[in-house]
């Protein structure tokens, strides 16, 4: 018999740093304009195309310091919109992406940061809230956070050293 779950991989386990991180991102010499980042929400929903049919999948972009779009992913689960993102940077030989911007369309979870650091994204916006386990690892990480990105709005949670 097999046993299939849904869940993150960290419920159900009696020991478990989800906050270990085996990668620092390195790019402390970024620095990106807040009024930037506080557009790429809107260009990375322009380019959701399956969004605008169904009106139900999350989206992961992927962007350069100065804001142009490189690729955007969708799927049902934000985790596999990164994991389509993140593979096809892979895949043509993009990673390490230190000088690049990671998207997300909803809410970020500590897994979707760990996955950030282990490509050396440095800066990742999302237009929902971190999780404080996510805030956690993004700090243990150097990675940027900013959540609730809608309009003039942002939250910087951390390494705000890389917003200007």
């Amino acid at each position: 018999m097999r046993v299939a779950s849904a869940a993150c991989g960290a419920c159900g386990k009696a020991e478990l740093d989800v906050t270990a991180v085996n990668s620092q991102v390195e790019s402390k010499d970024l620095r990106v304009p807040l009024g930037l980042l506080q557009t790429l929400p809107d260009v990375l929903r322009q380019h959701q195309a399956a969004f605008t049919a169904t009106g139900a999948l999350h989206a992961a972009g992927l962007f350069t310091a100065d804001g142009t779009l490189l690729d955007v992913r969708e799927d049902v689960g934000r985790h596999n919109a990164v994991d389509k993102l993140l593979g096809a940077a892979l895949l043509a030989g993009r990673l390490p992406l230190h000088d690049h911007v990671l998207v997300l369309s909803g809410r970020v979870a500590f897994e979707l940061v760990q996955k950030a650091a282990l490509a050396g994204v440095p800066l990742l916006v999302a237009v929902g809230a971190p999780s404080s386990l996510a805030v956690e690892v993004a700090e243990r990480a150097g990675i940027t956070v900013l959540g609730f990105v809608r309009g003039d709005r942002a939250n910087i949670y951390t390494h705000p050293q890389r917003v200007v």
